[in-house]
Order: structure tokens, then C-alpha cells, then sequence
């Protein structure tokens, strides 16, 4: 079997949770460094957002300190160490707060705060999959492994990039700040189970590694507490299955609306589809009047489950010139 953790590679207990626990040690130095590096890395991911820039918003989640609470988490539950899963805890907490302040306040001095919400920096953050989570998930297996071996650590700047972090929240102030509540939601969604899937794996590696607490007594307490652990990733997994589910189907009826056009002749171009509920609306631009939506329902009402009423939402496609 291979050996995930090897014994001479393996960190001791003394050393992640001094890696980890910001008020250990040289407090002072870690904390110090911990907010300058998340305040500024926070900066430079809304400041990425707005203007829809993908090296910036990487170059923030290589800054980006973050995903160290969110393994102390992980490991404190492992061994058992209440102050530590304590501090881990409200440290991510008040670095949520502060990323997503510094996007509400850029969305307050923007030109067009509507405008960046189209943006794929946004957009691509506010539906998230069951791909982010499988993703996410995977990212925390390698980010606990770098963090119990020695010889692994130089992996963690592609764990800081792979996990995203700071983005999501830099999505989510901008969002508030711009009152794109749902999307703000959604990119919300997202964060979480990164966090999450983060401490769920953080404890899944510590646990195999062979880290264990120093007092048996309380241990039913942190058992619990992976129980929770586990309710809370079937629970974030659920919107971003629906989620999928309605890409899956989106792109599905997409697919029939075009079908349908093109078999009645109508020049037409399917430019969106949205399944929302008991509604799937289809828009369409073109040039002339539509073929009869009873047959597009037919076709939607045996690729989504629940049958939604299909409303087709027509726009007159066309271009006048003046005439010298």
C-alpha cells in the first residue's frame, strides 16, 4: 500500500500545530504577517474582479494566507485541542469579514457596479458545481499532505491557487456592494465548501497519519464534531448539485430550442436558457414570429423531470441604416 506519510517525512504534532496556530509561538510575528498578507491579498482579488482580471486574482491567491486556520481547524479537531479549533475559527471568521468588506466598499466607488457583475471573474464564481467541490475536496487532500510532510511543502502556492479562497469573497463584497444578492449567495456557496471540504479532508489525512489527541477524555466531543463536519459537506453539496443539474439541463434545452427552430425554417439564435423553479425561459433572437411553443414543451417536458412551463422570451433581431 502506498504510503501516503512516510515516517521520515512526517512532521511531528509540535510542528504542524506551530505551523498552524497563529497564537503560538511568535505571535506577534505570525499575526502580523497573517493580516498584512490577507488585507492585501484582499485588495488585489476585488481589485481583480472589477476589472476582470485573471492574473490578478491569481496573483491574490498565491498572497493569500487563508487556508492556514482553516487547516488548524482540521487539526485541532484531530488532536483534540480546543483553544486552537477556537482561534482557527474566529480568525477565518474575521478574515471573511474583511474581504468582503473591502469588495462592498470598491463597489461603492465603481462607475458601473452593475457592469462588472457580467464579468467573468463573477460569473464564474457565483453558480458553483459539484466540480468546485470535487475540486475543492482534492485540494485539501494535498494541502493537509503538504502540511504533514517535509519534503512536499513547496506544493502549497498551487494548493493557495487551486482552493481559491479570497476570490469568492472578493465576489461576494462586490455583489453586496452592488445589492446582486443571489449572486453574492452563490459565490458565498462556493467559499464554503472550500473552507469545508478543506477541514473535512484536513481531518480525513491528520486522522490516517496516526495524529491523535494527548487526553482520551472528550474524545466523543470531537467525534461529534466530525459528524457535524460530514452533515455540513452533504448540506453545501446539495445547491451545487442543483446547480449542475440545471446547467446540465440548460444547455440540454438549448440544444432542443435550436433543434426546434431549425426544423420550421425560422432564423433564429437561442442567446440564453434559465431553469428557475417551475419556469425554464429560452430567449431568442431573430427575425420573424416563432413556430408553435407547444412542441418545444414536449421536448423540455421529457429532459427536465418536473415538466417546467417553457416561456420564450422573443427579441426581433435586425439593423437599420440611414440613407444619405
Amino acid at each position: 500500500m502506498l504510503n501516503v506519510i512516510p515516517d521520515a517525512q512526517r512532521r511531528t504534532a509540535v510542528e504542524i500545530a506551530d505551523q498552524l496556530d497563529l497564537t503560538a509561538g511568535d505571535r506577534a510575528a505570525k499575526q502580523s504577517a497573517f493580516w498584512i498578507m490577507l488585507s492585501l491579498s484582499g485588495v488585489i482579488a476585488v481589485c481583480g474582479v472589477a476589472t476582470d482580471s485573471t492574473a490578478t486574482v491569481i496573483g491574490a491567491m498565491i498572497v493569500a494566507p487563508l487556508s492556514t486556520p482553516i487547516l488548524g481547524l482540521g487539526f485541532g479537531i484531530v488532536v483534540g485541542r480546543p483553544r486552537l479549533v477556537r482561534n482557527s475559527a474566529v480568525t477565518v471568521v474575521l478574515g471573511v469579514l474583511i474581504v468582503i468588506a473591502l469588495g462592498a466598499v470598491v463597489a461603492q466607488i465603481l462607475p458601473n457596479p452593475s457592469g462588472v457583475l457580467d464579468n467573468s471573474q463573477v460569473v464564474g464564481r457565483t453558480s458553483p458545481a459539484v466540480a468546485d467541490l470535487l475540486a475543492a475536496l482534492a485540494t485539501g487532500l494535498v494541502g493537509a499532505i503538504a502540511i504533514a510532510r517535509r519534503d512536499v511543502a513547496d506544493v502549497l502556492p498551487g494548493v493557495a491557487i487551486a482552493i481559491s479562497l479570497v476570490p469568492p469573497l472578493g465576489v461576494v463584497g462586490v455583489c453586496l456592494g452592488s445589492q446582486a444578492y443571489s449572486l453574492a449567495a452563490g459565490a458565498l456557496v462556493l467559499f464554503l465548501s472550500n473552507v469545508i471540504a478543506m477541514v473535512v479532508t484536513g481531518v480525513a489525512v491528520f486522522s490516517v497519519a496516526g495524529y491523535r489527541p494527548a487526553a482520551v477524555p472528550g474524545t466523543r466531543h470531537w467525534r461529534r464534531i466530525r459528524l457535524v463536519l460530514a452533515a455540513a459537506l452533504v448540506a453545501i453539496a446539495i445547491p451545487m448539485v442543483v446547480n449542475s443539474l440545471n446547467t446540465l439541463w440548460s444547455r440540454q434545452i438549448a440544444d432542443a430550442t435550436t433543434a426546434w427552430l431549425h426544423d420550421h425554417g425560422t432564423p433564429a439564435q437561442v442567446t440564453d436558457v434559465s431553469v428557475n423553479g417551475e419556469t425554464a425561459t429560452v430567449q431568442v433572437r431573430g427575425a420573424q414570429a416563432l413556430p408553435p411553443v407547444d412542441e418545444l414543451q414536449r421536448t423540455v417536458d421529457d429532459i427536465v423531470p418536473w415538466a417546467p412551463r417553457v416561456v420564450v422570451e422573443y427579441t426581433l433581431g435586425g439593423r437599420e441604416e440611414g440613407h444619405r
